[in-house]
Formats: C-alpha cells, structure tokens, sequence
C-alpha cells in the first residue's frame, strides 16, 4: 500500500495542505476525501505543499485537478509550493505548469497572496 501522510494548516491566505510521500492510484482518494472540509473562502489562496512528495501518477494528478476545482469553486485561488523538480518536469510535459502556480516554498507562496479589495 501506498504511503501519504497529509497535514493542514490554516493561514490568513488560507489553508495549506502539505503532502508527504506518493501520490498516485492507491493515495489520491485521501486528497479528493479532504477537500470538502477545507475552509476555503472567496478570495483566499490554497496552497498545495508538494515538498515532500517522492511520486505523483495520473491519479495524484487528477487529486491536484480536483483541489484546483474545489478553490475555483469557493471563488479562490491555488497555488503549489515546493514542487519537486522530477514532478515539474511531468508538469511541464503535460502543461499543467500553464495550470498551476508555484512557488519556491510555502511561505512564498503565502507571501504572495494579496486579499481582496474591500468591497462596497
């Protein structure tokens, strides 16, 4: 059985998954069980820490796609954080680094994040 450990953290951007371990047929489901009780608001930012990923098939690909989906849904963003360069190189050949935006670390990617402007 395939090994993926799973931590979240809430942030003023929003909340930060960090993924440890293979993600791929056996693992995806846990991601795509997690999502709906992400607290996710319009405007804010899901970052997805992909540091400590060691694998990522077509199923953890499609696990990516659904949380994107899901911060689509809330009106937020997404970005990925540390993604190792074995899987942005799969990224990049699928084009899904037009897709996705990463960044460095986690904690750039939440440094990146700009709340929205208050509304009338």
């Amino acid at each position: 059985m395939t090994q993926l450990a799973i931590r979240t953290r809430t942030t003023p951007a929003g909340p930060v998954v960090e993924l440890t371990g293979e993600l791929d047929y056996d693992s995806y489901s846990q991601v795509r069980e997690l999502l709906p009780g992400l607290a996710l608001q319009d405007g804010q930012q899901l970052v997805v820490d992909l540091a400590g990923l060691t694998f990522c098939d077509s199923s953890g690909i499609t696990a990516l796609l659904a949380a994107r989906n899901h911060a689509l849904a809330a009106r937020a963003g997404i970005a990925l954080a540390a993604v190792p360069g074995h899987i942005r190189r799969i990224f990049h050949m699928v084009g899904l680094d037009q897709v996705f935006p990463t960044h460095p670390t986690a904690q750039d990617a939440e440094a990146a994040w700009t709340p929205p402007a208050t509304r009338p």
